[in-house]
């Protein structure tokens, strides 16, 4: 017997399901909302708004190093990279009491929690202190996703690092070699570099930043080169070895290879869907891979549960998991939302210089015999 009933029930109070679940409140549903660490997931802890922040500082100090240019000068300077990290969590503090606000207004119910699914209609919730199983007549999942290791690289937590560890370090590496240049890495590889770290980026694609068109990354390339960021396109970890003082790494591109020290490893590359112990195959809910199958509205191939965000795969970005909690919550309150289209989707990577797109890319234009011109 369940211990509560809910219109609603959504797991993970990250973006896509914090504002599932306030949009359901908006539209006259009784809302559940589980979560076992902190609301705001990922995103706003430990991903897209620390991370936003500490560029902000970065981009003042690289101003304040190019002071003489506007005609500014000044004597003993000082960069205080752990005074960043502060403001940084200052903010995520400041916005997590804001989305708990929102939820509170909204009379959500926050179950501070593990959940798992219990069937098509109930979740069950482990607390600290009970077990609890309630139902609801429709279940949002939003469980995102984390990071994941690479192969021969072993996350420990403090030489090899993830995008978790490098928002909290204490102490900045003299030399850094960055794993990835995609979104993450190509952030972190400003912020540090900014703050004096020798820093080394190295992509296994041609180009930075694979996923948008060729001259992007090409050109973002360059721009981090004139910054004396080391950028390695086209290249592999052939081999790691960890030393007294850091790690020997064995880069290799084509048949040549090269061994560079490095003080850290930031591995930026992939991230894994929260899809295991979720009650998945017990529920009967497909995957493909690791993601959840939806179709364009949300929903999954069991009745009355949507899935969103990360774990669904379509589309690994805060902005859009929350366009699909609207869609999914407006599905199920019979408001007939457009279908979700994710051409319609923007991206962003906040570097410098930054970079943004939209719709289609030239190569994917060119495959469908779209003629394109460029300007």
């Amino acid at each position: 017997m369940a211990d509560r009933l809910y219109d609603l029930i959504v797991l993970g109070a990250g973006p896509g399901g914090y504002v599932s679940a306030i949009r359901g409140a908006q539209l006259g549903l009784n809302v559940a909302l589980v979560e076992k660490d902190k609301v705001g997931g990922v995103c706003l802890n430990r991903g897209c708004i620390p991370s936003k922040a500490l560029i902000h500082n970065a981009h003042v100090v690289s101003l304040v190093r190019r002071a003489e240019e506007f005609g500014i000068s000044f004597d003993h300077v000082k960069f205080d990279f752990s005074v960043a990290l502060k403001r940084s969590r200052e903010a995520v503090d400041r916005l997590t009491k804001g989305v708990e606000l929102l939820l509170k207004k909204h009379r959500v119910v926050l179950l501070a929690g593990t959940g798992e699914l219990a069937g098509s209609k109930a979740v069950r919730v482990k607390t600290e202190k009970e077990t609890l199983q309630i139902e609801g007549q429709n279940i949002i999942i939003a469980t995102g996703s984390r990071v994941k290791p690479l192969p021969g690289l072993p996350l420990d937590g403090s030489g090899i690092i993830s995008s978790d560890e490098a928002l909290r370090l204490g102490d900045l590496p003299g030399s850094l070699l960055i794993v990835g240049g995609g979104a993450v890495g190509v952030e972190f590889a400003y912020i540090f570099s900014a703050y004096g770290v020798k820093v080394t980026l190295v992509e296994l694609e041609p180009r930075l930043l694979p996923g948008e068109d060729d001259e992007i990354g090409e050109g973002l390339g360059r721009a981090y080169s004139k910054m004396k960021i080391a950028v390695k396109t086209g290249v592999r970890i052939a081999g790691i070895e960890k030393e007294a003082a850091g790690y020997a790494v064995v880069l290799k591109k084509g048949e040549k290879e090269e061994t560079l020290r490095f003080d850290k490893i930031l591995v930026a590359a992939g991230r894994a869907p929260n899809s295991e112990n979720i009650g998945l195959e017990s529920s009967g809910v497909k995957i493909h891979g690791n993601f959840i199958e939806v179709d364009p509205f949300l929903r999954t191939s069991v009745p009355g549960i949507f899935a969103i965000g990360d774990v669904a795969g379509k589309s690994l970005l805060a902005h859009s998991a929350m366009a699909e909690g609207i869609t999914a919550v407006e599905t199920i309150a019979g408001k007939n939302p457009a279908p979700m289209d994710y051409g319609l989707v923007p991206s962003c990577v906040y570097g410098q210089p930054q970079v943004a797109s939209f719709g289609m890319k030239e190569r994917d234009a060119k495959k469908a015999g779209i003629p394109v011109r460029i300007g």
